[in-house]
């Protein structure tokens, strides 16, 4: 490992990655590593040759996270710490059929799309005609309206439609009860995300109460 004294990168310098004006790093460029952070992924083989203090762009992904920054605020939405805890935690990897229940402002749906694409698809439903109206507008500026049908429903009082075997989650606001055929349900995670404690613990109440045999409770990362 060496400090370069070059004008230029080459492999085998040991560069300081400068993220934000909080977050550096010390990196020792090699070919054929990545570098992967919240704003995307980064080729070491395209900072080789680049001059010391070069601006370099992803090569994938960033603009998600961007999005939800940015995003009108219909509803209350997740960020990208709870977005990435619910995908991680539903295993949804390219190919997944996801069923949302409350499109919102399609902060979620929006980092569902990427998660299930190339092959996958994302079924999202709201009860209200202008936040699925404005839900479809985004996804068409966005480029993901391939991979995200958004629908009229109110699932908290008609249930799911009747669709193939599916990832499915549950996004909860005011729990009462839901209706659920889970003879039809095979191999899926359900994940309920609720903004107050105390839908947090209605929504267990709910579980308990129902097919689902096991409970896993987790610390809010955020206490609204």
């Amino acid at each position: 490992m060496k400090i370069s004294v070059n004008n230029c990168i080459r492999d085998g310098d040991l560069i300081i990655v400068y993220e934000r004006h909080d977050t550096m790093k010390a990196v020792k460029v090699c070919l054929n590593l990545v570098l992967q952070n919240r704003f995307g992924v980064f080729k070491h083989s395209d900072w080789i040759g680049k001059p010391f203090g070069s601006i370099i762009f992803s090569n994938r992904g960033g603009f998600i996270e961007l999005w939800t920054l940015i995003l009108s605020h219909r509803t209350q939405i997740l960020y990208i710490a709870d977005i990435s805890f619910v995908i991680m935690y539903l295993e949804v990897v390219p190919g997944c059929l996801v069923l949302e229940s409350g499109t919102g402002s399609g902060s979620l749906t929006t980092s569902f799309a990427r998660a299930v694409a190339p092959t996958g698809h994302v079924y999202t439903f709201d009860f209200r005609e202008q936040r699925a109206a404005s839900a479809r507008e985004d996804f068409e500026r966005t480029g993901i309206s391939t991979l995200v049908t958004v629908r009229v429903r109110d699932i908290q009082g008609e249930g799911f439609p009747d669709i193939w075997t599916f990832e499915i989650l549950l996004r909860m606001y005011e729990i009462r009860e839901w209706k659920m055929d889970h003879s039809k349900v095979n191999d899926g995670n359900s994940t309920p995300c609720s903004p107050r404690k105390s839908q947090v613990w209605g929504t267990m109440q709910v579980l308990q109460q129902s097919w689902l045999g096991h409970l896993l409770k987790l610390k809010g990362i955020l206490d609204i």
